[in-house]
C-alpha cells in the first residue's frame, strides 16, 4: 500500500478513535504540502470541522498528534489554519527512490484488459495538413501514448474524409486548370497540388457569382447557380454512380494527397494502426435507423425522414436520414461506430475532433447509448480549442492556412538561428547539429501545442516556444541534456550510482527531498492525464520536475561533494530526474537530446 493509502486509513482510524465517527479512507484526499510550507501532504480539514465541533487549530492538532503516535514514518506536523501538514521521516524518501531506482516499470502500468481506440487526424483529401491539424495529431498521439503507459491496448485510428462535395471542387479545377500536372512536374507534394486547386475552384467560384449578382440574380440563388458548382454536385452524382473516368481522377488525386500525408505524418512523428475511408463507410448505418425504428428509439415523420427525440436529455430532435432516404453524417457516424467495435471490441472510443463539432458528438453518443451498445458508455470526445497564430485565424478555401508543412520546417529553422546564436552546438559535427535542431524545433511546437488545457483556444507563439527559459520544450530538453553530461562525467570517472551503491544510505537534504516526492508523484500524474484525456497533465509535471532539478543543481555540488555516497546519491537522483523527463516526453511524441 503506497504511503497517501496509508495516511487516508489512519486519519480514517483517527476520526473514529477521536471523534467517534466512521468515515472511509476512499472519502477523504491528500494533496502534495505547498513548497513555502513544511511537510509532503496535506489533509484539509474544513470539510470536518462539523464532525470534529473543534476549531480548525485544535482539529489538526488532535490529528496530528494521533498520526505521530500511530505512524512511524509521520515525523512532525504543523497546521495552518485548516491545513494540516504531514511531515514524513527523511527514511521514508530514502526508500521510496530506492524502489524506484530498483523498479525497471515504474512509469508504466500492467495491462489492464482494457481496448480502445483513439481515433484523430481525419483530414480530408482536398488540401494538405494545416496548423489546426497539428494540434489534433499532437494531441491524438499523446493521449494514445499515455492510455498505452496506463495499461491500455490502444488503437490509434484515422477516418480519412476522401469523398463528398468538397473533393469533387478540387477535381473540376484540376479538370479545367491543370493541363496534365502532376506533382513531379509541378514539382510539388501531392497534398498541396490538390490543395492549390482547391483554393482555384474558390477564386473561380466567387467571381461567378458575382457575374450572376451583377446580371441581376439574387445571391444566394447565385451561390447555387455558378456553372462550377453545378458541375462539382454533378461531379459527386456521377461518383456515386461509379462513372470510370470520374473515379479514376479521384483515385489519381486521392493517391497524391496519401503520398503528401504520408511524408506529413513522417515529420511529425504520429502513425496510425488502422485507416477508415469514408467512401468505405458512407453507406454505413441505415440498418441501424431500421433497428431504431423496431426499438422505438427512432420515430418516422409524415414525410418518411427519420429522427430520435433526446429532449428528455437535454436536446432536441435530431434528424438520423432524409425523407428520401439518404444518409446525414450522423447516420454513417452510427454505422462507423459500430463498424469499429466489430473490428476491435473496443471497450472505449476516443474521437480527437475540434469544439465546432461538440454538439454533433453529443448527438451520437446518446444515441449510441439509447440503442444499448457495449460501448456506449465508452464513447468520449476529446473536444479541443482551435489554434490562432498572432496573424490572426485561417481559412482553407482562400489560402490564408498556415500550412503544417511549412509551419514545421519554420520551426527547425527557427531552432537552428536560436541555437547558433546561443552557442550551443560546440563540438558537434554537421549531422548532430541538424539532428540536434529538428530535435528541439519539433520538441518546442509540440511542447507548446501540448502544454495548454485541450480545451481552450490557444494562440501558437512561434518565436516563444523556442525559448530554452520558461515553460517551453526546449527548457527541458536542456535540462535532460545537463543530466547526460553528468551521468557521463560519473562515468568517466568511475562513480559507482547504482542501488548497490546507494544501501545505508541515511542523507537526505530538503531540495533532494523535493525532487523524490515529484519523482514519486509520476505515476498519479500519468494516471490523471488518462482519465481526463489531457497530455498537458503531463507537460506540466515535466517543467515542474525540471524547474525543480535546475533549483537542485545551482543550490547542491555534485562532483565537488567529497562524500562519496552522498555524490552517488546525487548523480543517482539526477540520472532518474531524466530519465523520468525521457518517459514523459516520449508520451508527448518529443524526443530529448543528449547533449546540447
Amino acid at each position: 500500500m503506497d504511503i497517501e493509502n496509508q495516511l487516508l486509513q489512519h486519519i480514517s482510524s483517527a476520526f473514529k478513535s477521536l471523534f467517534g465517527h466512521e468515515i472511509a479512507p476512499e472519502k477523504l484526499a491528500l494533496q502534495p504540502t505547498r513548497k513555502e510550507f513544511e511537510g509532503s501532504f496535506t489533509f484539509v480539514l474544513f470539510p470536518f470541522l462539523k464532525i470534529t465541533r473543534l476549531s480548525p487549530e485544535e482539529s489538526g492538532k488532535r490529528i496530528g498528534d494521533y498520526l505521530k503516535e500511530q505512524v512511524a514514518i509521520v515525523s512532525d506536523y504543523n497546521v495552518i489554519k485548516g491545513f494540516l501538514n504531514i511531515s514524513l521521516d527523511d527514511s521514508h524518501w530514502i526508500n521510496v527512490f530506492q524502489r524506484i531506482v530498483a523498479d525497471p516499470d515504474f512509469g508504466q502500468f500492467a495491462p489492464n484488459g482494457q481496448k480502445v481506440m483513439v481515433e484523430y487526424s481525419s483530414p480530408n483529401t482536398n488540401k494538405p495538413l494545416h496548423l489546426g491539424h497539428l494540434r489534433n495529431n499532437f494531441l491524438g498521439y499523446a493521449v494514445s501514448e499515455i492510455l498505452k503507459a496506463n495499461g491500455f491496448d490502444v488503437i490509434k485510428a484515422n477516418l480519412v474524409n476522401d469523398r463528398g462535395i468538397h473533393i469533387c471542387k478540387s477535381m473540376v479545377a484540376y479538370q479545367k486548370l491543370a493541363q496534365g500536372e502532376t506533382p513531379q512536374s509541378a514539382g510539388i507534394k501531392g497534398d498541396h497540388l490538390a490543395g492549390k486547386y482547391y483554393v482555384l475552384f474558390d477564386k473561380e467560384y466567387k467571381k461567378q457569382i458575382d457575374e450572376l449578382v451583377a446580371a441581376g440574380m439574387d445571391k444566394e440563388e447565385a451561390k447555387k447557380k455558378a456553372p462550377w458548382m453545378l458541375e462539382a454536385q454533378e461531379m459527386l452524382i456521377q461518383w456515386e454512380k461509379g462513372d470510370e473516368d470520374v473515379v479514376a481522377l479521384w483515385k489519381t488525386m486521392n493517391e497524391w494527397v496519401y503520398e503528401g500525408f504520408s511524408a506529413t505524418y513522417q515529420t511529425m512523428g504520429v502513425d496510425f494502426d488502422k485507416t477508415y475511408y469514408e467512401s468505405d463507410t458512407y453507406l454505413l448505418g441505415k440498418d441501424i435507423v431500421e433497428e431504431g425504428l423496431r426499438k422505438g428509439v427512432f420515430f418516422k415523420k409524415p414525410n418518411g425522414s427519420v429522427w430520435v427525440d433526446l429532449s428528455a436529455e437535454g436536446l432536441d430532435e435530431k434528424l438520423v436520414l432524409r425523407a428520401d432516404g439518404t444518409s446525414v453524417y450522423i447516420t454513417q457516424d452510427m454505422g462507423t461506430a459500430d463498424l469499429k467495435y466489430k473490428d476491435f471490441q473496443i471497450t472505449r472510443s476516443v474521437y480527437v475532433v475540434g469544439n465546432e463539432q461538440d454538439y454533433h458528438f453529443d448527438v451520437l453518443f446518446k444515441i449510441m447509448r439509447k440503442l444499448g451498445r457495449p460501448y456506449g458508455e465508452g464513447l468520449y470526445h476529446l473536444s479541443y480549442g482551435m489554434v490562432d497564430l498572432p496573424s490572426g485565424k485561417m481559412k482553407s478555401r482562400e489560402g490564408t492556412v498556415v500550412d503544417a508543412d511549412d509551419l514545421m520546417a519554420e520551426m527547425v529553422d527557427t531552432a537552428r538561428d536560436h541555437t547558433q546564436e546561443l552557442g550551443k552546438i560546440e563540438g558537434f559535427s554537421e549531422q548532430e547539429a541538424e539532428e540536434l535542431y529538428r530535435t528541439l524545433g519539433m520538441g518546442a511546437l509540440k511542447y507548446f501545442l501540448l502544454k495548454v488545457d485541450p480545451k481552450k483556444r490557444m494562440l501558437f507563439n512561434p518565436a516563444e516556444s523556442i525559448e530554452f527559459q520558461g515553460n517551453t520544450g526546449p527548457f527541458i530538453q536542456y535540462t535532460h541534456a545537463r543530466i547526460s553530461a553528468i551521468r557521463r562525467k560519473a562515468d568517466q570517472i568511475g562513480l559507482g550510482y547504482g542501488p548497490e551503491d546507494l544501501a545505508g544510505l541515511t542523507y537526505i537534504g530538503e531540495t533532494e527531498k523535493n525532487l523524490i516526492i515529484l519523482l514519486q508523484d509520476y505515476e498519479r500524474k500519468l494516471r490523471s492525464a488518462a482519465e481526463e484525456y489531457a497530455p498537458s497533465v503531463i507537460a506540466q509535471y515535466l517543467f515542474d520536475l525540471s524547474k525543480e532539478y535546475n533549483r537542485f543543481y545551482a543550490e547542491l555540488p555534485i562532483f565537488s561533494e567529497t562524500k562519496g555516497q552522498i555524490q552517488a546519491f546525487r548523480v543517482a537522483l539526477s540520472v532518474e530526474v531524466a530519465k523520468t523527463i525521457r518517459k514523459g516526453m516520449k508520451l508527448l511524441g518529443i524526443d530529448v537530446p543528449e547533449k546540447m
